[in-house]
Order: structure tokens, then sequence, then C-alpha cells
């Protein structure tokens, strides 16, 4: 079996609204030159992209497409209500449903075939058409709620994908890790309170959304865990909440299935993170989880794109992971390796960040 990657030039096309950065334009926020507006742009995957085929990565792949989901596929998380609002929207040429998540036309069928992507993704590792499967998505996800898109994000794809598989009989328990810079609180609200899904978010304190993604949010069944972890954090700090916090739990929680959204906004100069992690720091972390999948699920292992908003850095992030998941030769050097080596916490910090670690795995017991 082999890798999949699952990506299409159409989700490159979604655009977002007048923004520059993340405010909006109009009253003294001028736009940007060339049209530029949200971080979420498709430049990073389009980049990545064109370094896998640079590389000879994607010939190691089993690279393809996937269908849009169906009506009958999205109003398994989202209700009737909010798909008309978003598909009239959509075909009257675009619109703004939710804070920071505009779209342009066909939105709406592009943001089908992104949780599509995922979706299938799912499906080939759950059938065991593939070993493991990475999905490029776009848009992201994560913070989309059941009724209201919300930063960046037009559907729940990775529950999305999930509540197919399970319809379908493919999966029974899943284990949902998400490592973006922010908050997965779309993914805690849809399935943070079922017991035989485990949501795990390791995100900035208090970075988007601001008031969400505390420790305590265990969930109604106790199988939704946030690690929230300083701002400044970097490899070292993101390895050691790995095992102290997030490896022991999925391990317990003995899923069928790993999925993991993928966001590489938690890299040292994304300009919507203050954490400091590196390509390897994603690396380190893809083979912690495939040792793990390895060992508890039959290697059943699925990445979902979700942020990233360095057009330089993060291909290099991504490839890292990919190339991992793959066994692959291919490499891609870090062009800021030994800049970025030097840029790390030092001893002091890194004891104070173990320390919050050493307090939520105490409280974990």
């Amino acid at each position: 079996m082999t890798t999949a990657f699952l990506h299409d030039e159409r989700t490159f096309w979604h655009g977002g609204g007048n923004y520059a950065q993340m405010a909006p334009v109009g009253g003294l926020v001028q736009p940007i030159a060339g049209g530029g507006g949200l971080p979420e742009d498709p430049e990073t995957k389009r980049r990545l992209v064109n370094l896998m085929r640079v590389t000879g990565l994607m010939g190691e792949l089993d690279d393809g497409t996937a269908a849009p989901l169906t009506r009958e596929d999205l109003l398994r998380v989202h209700p009737a209500a909010y798909l008309d609002a978003f598909e009239a929207a959509s075909d009257a040429g675009g619109g703004e449903l939710g804070p920071r998540a505009p779209f342009g036309p066909g939105g709406y069928g592009i943001a089908a075939l992104s949780a599509g992507l995922v979706a299938e993704a799912v499906e080939r590792v759950a059938t065991g058409a593939a070993r493991n499967a990475y999905a490029l998505s776009r848009p992201p996800g994560h913070h989309c709620l059941p009724d209201r898109p919300n930063g960046f994000c037009l559907l729940a794809n990775i529950p999305l994908a999930v509540e197919r598989a399970r319809a379908r009989g493919l999966v029974g328990r899943v284990a949902v890790l998400d490592w973006d810079v922010h908050h997965g609180n779309g993914t805690e609200a849809i399935h943070g309170d079922d017991p035989d899904i485990l949501t795990i978010s390791v995100h900035q304190a208090a970075n988007y959304p601001v008031d969400t993604g505390g420790f305590d949010m265990r969930g109604a069944a106790g199988t939704n865990l946030n690690v929230p972890l300083p701002p400044g954090c970097g490899h070292a700090t993101y390895l050691l909440a790995m095992d102290r916090l997030v490896l022991p739990a999925i391990r317990d929680f003995a899923p069928d299935l790993i999925v993991v959204a993928c966001g590489l906004d938690a890299a040292i100069n994304d300009p919507l993170g203050r954490m400091m992690a590196t390509a390897a720091t994603f690396d380190a972390m893809t083979t912690q989880v495939m040792d793990l999948a390895n060992d508890i699920c039959g290697g059943r292992l699925v990445m979902a794109h979700e942020g990233g908003y360095s057009e330089v850095y993060v291909p290099f992030c991504a490839h890292a992971v990919i190339a991992r998941m793959a066994g692959s030769g291919a490499v891609a050097p870090d062009p800021f390796a030994d800049v970025f080596a030097r840029r790390q916490p030092d001893a002091g910090f890194e004891g104070y960040a173990a320390g919050v670690i050493d307090a939520m795995a105490a409280a974990l017991g």
C-alpha cells in the first residue's frame, strides 16, 4: 500500500473577501497592493505541490482527487438552513455568513470539494486502499460550527469525513488530533461530547478564538482534551506535550483511526501565531503519531491540511510531514534550519512550559 495524496486545483480557486490581512478594507484600512486579502490564500498549497513535484515526492504517492460531498453527506453535520443560505449566497456571487470566513462565486461547491478530499482520504485508509493519506484541503474546516462558518472555515471538513465513514460502517472509534496553532473550536463543538470520538487540540493559548480552548473543557463524555500552550513554545515543548499528554490519551482511547488536523501555523515565522515550531518539529510529531498508529490501529492515519500562512515555509513543513508518512527519501532541506535552531526558547522558558504541561498531566491523573 502507498500513501494517498488528495488534492484538486479547483480548491485553489476559492476566493475571500475584501480584506487586508485580518481587517476588512474600509475607513482607514487600505487595500493590500496586488489584490492581497486574507492570509488564507492558495499559494502555500500551490507551492507545496510544486515542491513535491520538483523533489520527486509526488511520484511516490497515490495522487488523486475526490468528488464533492453530497447534500446528504453535509446534512450529517450542518443543518439545512445553513447549507441553503451558504449555497444561495454562493450562487449570487459570494458573501460572508460568519466572522472572517468570506467566499466568492462557487464557494459552496469548492468547500464541498475540500470536505470531499478529506472524506476520500478517510475512506481510503479505513478500507485499506491506502496505508495512510494526506488531504490538501482548502478551505480549511476546524473552526466551522454546525450552523456558522468561522475563521476561514466554511464546512467542518474532518467531522464531515468522520461522519460519512461512520455512516458507511467503516470506523467506530476515531481520535482527532489538531496541532494547528489555533484552537479547533468547530471540531470540539461538533464531536467534543461524543464518547466514540476523541478530540484533542494542541494550540497557542488565547490566540483564536480567544475565549475557547481551555484545559477544563473536557466534554460531557470526557473525550475532549485541550492543551493550551504558552506563546513562544518551540520544538522541545511540542514533543513533550505529545509525549506527556497527547499520545497517552490516544493510546488509552484505542481508536480504529487517527485523523490529524495538520495546521502548520505553529511554525516560527507564521504571521498568525507566536509559536516557534519548525519543519523538524512537524516531522518529529508525524513520526510520533505514526509510531502510535502502528501500535494501536494498524497504522491507519489521515492528515487533513488546515492553517499555515507563510508562503515560503509552509511547503517545507508539509513536505516533511508527507515524506515521513510515505517513508520517502525525497528531501526538501529546510532553508531556515540553522537560523530557526538558534532562535528556539532558552532553558528557562522550556522549564516553565514543561511545568505547564506537568500540571495538565497531573490534573488528568
